[in-house]
């Protein structure tokens, strides 16, 4: 009976000499991957018109009918798109949206993505619906950011990895292929990889999934530099490394509070 009782505890025991996971959340926060779907965006072209042409095809895909669309055409004067018709309507209701990422995919001018941020509260429900003002990218292409919403360095880059990684009914030849225009303040983006070699995880930001979660893996599975003392050596200076990059991350936001005053 004794022993029965003991025995409950191995698996804490065998918890207590692992490498701990959690963060100090919102000061740190965990890297997010390439094909994160977070708060959409609309993009332009490097020339600064905009890539909606209007055609609806997002929010006819749309699951979960969030977005309203309206098209409108271009003064001849002075164009908003190349086309004959751009986004004079454009909304989405985030108390509806499940980011599937289906708008992204259904749009045939890449004018519709999804950048990481996923952080942003409302504190009423006018504010969950994004006009298309708040969705256009401003003059340098860089996303507007909102009060309610916690932007983080990396946030707009390689906006929706999923969509970047499909080819071409699918055919394998056109894996890691760039088949779409550049984009204001960003150019040419870089593809995401797939199961080819063609990839390049350091552009990217991709991460194995045996460094994301070493944390829980078996003592098999776990590399073997990182294992014993010289596992523990490396964790030491990671986390050396990530205490200083909190430490400067606040000494800047309270360099940047004293300008704002």
């Amino acid at each position: 009976m004794e022993l029965g009782f003991l025995g409950g505890f191995k698996l804490t025991f065998e918890h207590l000499g692992r490498r701990r996971v959690t963060r100090q959340y919102p000061d740190e926060k965990k890297p997010k991957q390439p094909r994160q779907h977070g708060r959409h965006v609309l993009n332009r072209y490097e020339d600064g018109m905009e890539k909606c042409i209007g055609c609806e095809l997002c929010a006819g895909v749309c699951p979960a009918d969030c977005i309203y669309v309206r098209g409108h055409d271009n003064p001849p004067e002075h164009p908003v798109s190349p086309g004959e018709r751009y986004g004079y309507v454009y909304e989405i209701n985030y108390l509806r949206c499940i980011h599937c990422d289906l708008c992204v995919e259904a749009c045939p001018t890449e004018a519709i993505t999804e950048s990481k941020l996923f952080e942003f509260s409302f504190t009423n429900r006018a504010d969950a619906i994004y006009t298309r003002d708040e969705l256009l990218v401003g003059d340098d292409g860089r996303p507007r950011r909102l009060p309610w919403e916690d932007w983080r360095e990396g946030d707009d880059l390689h906006t929706s990895g999923w969509m970047r990684a499909t080819s071409p009914s699918g055919a394998a030849a056109f894996e890691g292929e760039v088949q779409w225009s550049g984009e204001l303040g960003y150019g040419v983006r870089v593809p995401e990889g797939g199961q080819s070699g063609r990839r390049d995880d350091e552009a990217t930001g991709t991460r194995l999934l045996r460094e994301v979660m070493e944390a829980h893996l078996v003592p098999d599975d776990i590399p073997f530099e990182h294992r014993g003392m010289r596992g523990r050596m490396e964790r030491a200076k990671e986390s050396a490394v990530k205490k200083r990059a909190r430490v400067l991350a606040a000494r800047r936001r309270r360099a940047e509070l004293k300008v704002d005053q």
